[in-house]
């Protein structure tokens, strides 16, 4: 990826994830972040991976949400992004944190290693 890409997708990233927190959609879950925007580099569609803290139903409702508010997002970065196109959203739930954290749990639970002695 280069620079300008590297660029453009933290910008999407953070003017998201400033939105986000200003929508008023009772399906969104109380913790929602953007992990990452790939934005393809012909700029037509955009993934932005979301981490939901919640249960599966909440996470669920919260990508329908996100998926809802598409045209609104949109039509906001629009005014905020100088670009002549905003790419289309597509919303992904990114477990990576929460498998980390399982990983991590699962390492608490191995005894430590006794040193052998000869």
């Amino acid at each position: 990826m280069n620079r300008r890409m590297a660029r453009l997708n933290g910008l999407f990233q953070e003017e998201l994830a400033e939105l986000i927190r200003d929508l008023r959609d009772p399906r969104l879950a109380p913790i929602v972040s953007i992990t990452a925007v790939d934005i393809a580099p012909d700029l037509e569609t955009g993934v932005v991976k979301v981490s939901v803290f919640g249960d599966e139903d909440e996470k669920r409702a919260s990508i329908a949400a996100l998926q809802h508010a598409v045209p609104f997002l949109r039509r906001e970065l629009l005014h905020r992004i100088r670009i002549r196109h905003i790419p289309e959203l597509h919303f992904v739930l990114d477990e990576t944190i929460e498998e980390a954290a399982h990983v991590l749990e699962l390492m608490r639970k191995v005894p430590p290693s006794q040193p052998d002695k000869a």
